[in-house]
């Protein structure tokens, strides 16, 4: 059984996403702040996060924050329409995706499947080297771990997931849709997030972002991870 931590200060939405999860087989742990939220993380195995953004005292973002120095485990965002900014900003901080307010209890029960998919079940059929090293970027498969000239490198899963793909693909060229489907293990529906956590791996094992020397775009087409020559 997988347990979900729903946090929202919204009691009746808390209550009716328990009923949807319970009914998949999910235990939930509700929280009603942020604070309350990262106390149910230090006491309970929890899988994953579906976390409200706007929230009293301690908000959803600042939660996450502080969740992201010790755990790296799925987050989910609760946003309302109006919420776009903050939106990109959970994104860049290191949420793994959002649903928006009123949700659709198909789709948000899709993607809490999918992020369990990935963060529990890493990897797919194929064989493949467990740990890749392209210049000073290494990437250990077995320990899921990334270091760069020897020091860790912190990653989402997502984050993760995207560069191992690009890794162990050295040189291909994947665009944003294909990199979507490899790594949600689904059709990208709307804004394609791909760019935005590109973007953030660049942040954590380049020295210069700005100046890739591993993780590079081609334009109009899309990305790659440069191999060593």
């Amino acid at each position: 059984m997988h347990n979900i931590l729903v946090c929202d200060d919204e009691k009746d939405i808390v209550s009716a996403l328990a009923v949807y999860l319970n009914a998949e087989g999910y235990r939930v742990f509700p929280a009603s702040s942020g604070q309350e939220a990262l106390a149910v993380l230090e006491r309970e195995d929890i899988h994953l996060v579906l976390m409200d953004i706007m929230m009293p005292g301690m908000d959803g973002i600042t939660a996450m924050t502080e969740l992201r120095k010790h755990r790296n485990l799925p987050v989910i965002l609760l946003t309302a329409k109006s919420e776009d900014t903050d939106k990109v900003l959970g994104l860049n901080l290191g949420a793994d995706d959002y649903v928006t307010k009123p949700f659709n209890p198909v789709e948000l029960l899709a993607r809490v499947r999918s992020q369990l998919r990935r963060y529990l079940q890493l990897g797919g059929g194929t064989v493949r080297p467990a740990a890749i090293t392209i210049g000073s970027v290494s990437l250990d498969d077995e320990a899921k771990a990334v270091t760069v000239d020897g020091e860790s490198v912190s990653l989402t899963p997502l984050e993760y997931d995207i560069l191992k793909l690009l890794m162990q693909n050295a040189g291909k060229v994947f665009s944003p849709n294909e990199i979507y489907r490899a790594v949600w293990h689904e059709e990208c529906i709307g804004d394609n997030p791909v760019a935005v956590h590109v973007r953030h791996i660049r942040e954590k094992i380049e020295i210069n972002p700005a100046e890739p020397r591993y993780l590079k775009v081609v334009w109009g087409k899309g990305y790659k991870m440069e191999s060593e020559k």
